[in-house]
């Protein structure tokens, strides 16, 4: 029976990504890597999404302006500001080539019913990539930071497609499924990763969490009763 020094040692680094705020002046076109600005004024989002990061971390982030204004949102709201946030043009969100510009709504309803993205994952956009594109460099930046910041937090201020991707790689590497689930705005999502000399594996702690609702739940149940009212015979 082995005892528990012969047990090799299991290295847990958390990822907690967090899809960037509303863009709002895409004229309801599709935007891909277009380097749109987006809206951070809806700062009590912010404040709840600061509450559930942790505080020892390291900070990645895309290379699109998107991403930076969400990270700068977050420490405003009174997260501390890390001493540094790691750019990563792979982390971007897919390159979606001619579609860029084009309109969203008839690009959609042209797709076929139950559609789950804009195209199949290995059908490139034209003059862009595909999802399988997208999903192969967020998986090697993911594997590759695994190794850097091996057992710490890692936060990353990233994009649909791409918490997609890294989706898809938890549930063991297949980008298909990554693809069932809603990332929406300032969302985290939250993937822990085992590792052993072994066994690599991943745990989904969290999806799509939208902590400003827990806020708006948790003060329902806090807010004084009204007055009684009689019920009439």
């Amino acid at each position: 029976m082995k005892s528990d020094q012969d047990k090799p040692k299991v290295v847990t680094t958390r990822w907690w990504w967090v899809r960037h705020a509303p863009v709002r002046n895409d004229g309801g076109n599709i935007y891909g890597q277009a380097d749109l600005a987006c809206d951070t004024s809806d700062t009590y989002v912010f404040n709840a999404v600061a509450k559930v990061l942790p505080r020892d971390a390291v900070w990645y982030s895309s290379n699109l302006m998107r991403t930076h204004q969400t990270a700068e949102a977050i420490w405003a709201a009174g997260f501390p500001k890390p001493a540094t946030m790691k750019w990563e043009a792979d982390l971007a969100e897919q390159h979606l080539g001619q579609w860029q510009g084009t309109s969203r709504a008839a690009f959609l309803a042209s797709r076929p019913p139950g559609s789950s993205w804009f195209a199949d994952i290995n059908v490139p956009a034209p003059g862009g990539e595909s999802f399988m594109d997208l999903y192969n460099r967020t998986r090697r930046t993911i594997e590759r930071i695994n190794v850097e910041a091996a057992g710490q937090d890692v936060i990353a201020v990233a994009h649909g497609g791409t918490i997609k991707a890294a989706l898809g790689l938890a549930l063991d590497g297949q980008p298909e499924r990554g693809l069932s689930f809603d990332i929406d705005n300032c969302s985290v999502t939250r993937l822990d990763y085992f590792a052993t000399p072994e066994r690599k594996v991943w745990r989904l702690p969290m999806v799509n969490q939208q902590p400003w609702i827990a806020d708006d739940a948790h003060a329902a149940m806090h807010q004084p009763a009204g007055p009684e009212v009689k019920k009439l015979a």
